[in-house]
C-alpha cells in the first residue's frame, strides 16, 4: 500500500482525537445533560481551554478537505511520489504538533507550525498538478 494512505489514515485518527478532545472539554464545562441534549439553548461562553480545542478542531477542518482532495487527486492521477509522500508526512506531523500547541495556548510557535502544515499541503497540491 502507498504510504500516502497511511497518512490519510493518520489524519482520520487525528480528526477523531480533535473531535473527542474538544467534545470532552465542552462536556466538562456544560455537563452531560448538555452533551446528550438538543443543545438548543444559549450557553455561556466556553472557558479558555475548551475554546482553544474547539478552535483547533475548526482550524484542522478548514484545511483538511483541501489536503485530502489534493492527495486523492494526485493518487488517482498516478502522481504519487516524493511530493505526495513528503507533503503528506509534513502536513500530518505539523497537524499533530499543532493540536497540543493550540490547547496549551502557545502563540507564535503554533502559527509557525500551521505554516509548515500549509507547506505540506502546497507540496501535495504541486504533485496533483505536475506529477
Amino acid at each position: 500500500m502507498h504510504p500516502e494512505f497511511y497518512v490519510l489514515a493518520g489524519l482520520i485518527l487525528l480528526a477523531l482525537i480533535n473531535i473527542f478532545w474538544a467534545g470532552a472539554a465542552k462536556t466538562r464545562q456544560y455537563g452531560t445533560k448538555w452533551n446528550m441534549g438538543a443543545r438548543d439553548g444559549e450557553m455561556p461562553p466556553l472557558a479558555p481551554f475548551p475554546a482553544r480545542l474547539s478552535r483547533a478542531q475548526s482550524n484542522l477542518f478548514e484545511t483538511l478537505p483541501l489536503f485530502v482532495t489534493a492527495m486523492l487527486g494526485a493518487l488517482v492521477a498516478g502522481h504519487q511520489g516524493w511530493k505526495t509522500e513528503w507533503g503528506g508526512y509534513i502536513y500530518l506531523a505539523a497537524r499533530i504538533l499543532y493540536l497540543p500547541l493550540y490547547a496549551a495556548g502557545v502563540p507564535v510557535v503554533r502559527t509557525l507550525v500551521f505554516m509548515v502544515s500549509l507547506a505540506g499541503l502546497l507540496l501535495t497540491s504541486w504533485a496533483l498538478v505536475s506529477g
